[in-house]
């Protein structure tokens, strides 16, 4: 990944609370594990950023070492890496996914 690419990446997740890697836009996901995130975040109502991998092959692979997981989608809230569609619906699950969105949101 080159610098330039690491720094986009950084500056999307420090500028946006709750920002999500997909493939597609939160009005048109691409696939189902990214829609399944959108969905997710919807229940929640909460304001969140995507940014569209498949329009981006820089972005799409730099963000798998920026993470260092290997597949989309990815979210990270407050800046930290939180994981993909498999503990996106477990967080939720739980109920401890709203905690953490209420939790940056107020930050």
């Amino acid at each position: 990944m080159t610098p330039e690419v690491q720094q986009r990446i950084n500056d999307l997740v420090q500028n946006n609370k709750i920002m999500v890697f997909m493939k597609g836009t939160k009005l048109m996901p691409q696939c189902g594990f990214s829609n399944n995130v959108v969905q997710i975040l919807n229940v929640l109502g909460v304001p969140f950023e995507t940014y569209d991998v498949l329009s981006d092959p820089d972005i799409r692979q730099g963000i798998k070492e920026y993470s260092n997981w290997p597949t989309i989608p990815q979210v990270y809230i407050n800046g930290e890496f939180v994981g993909g569609s498999d503990i996106m619906i477990e967080l939720y699950q739980k109920g401890e996914l709203q905690q953490m969105v209420e939790v940056a949101l107020a930050s």
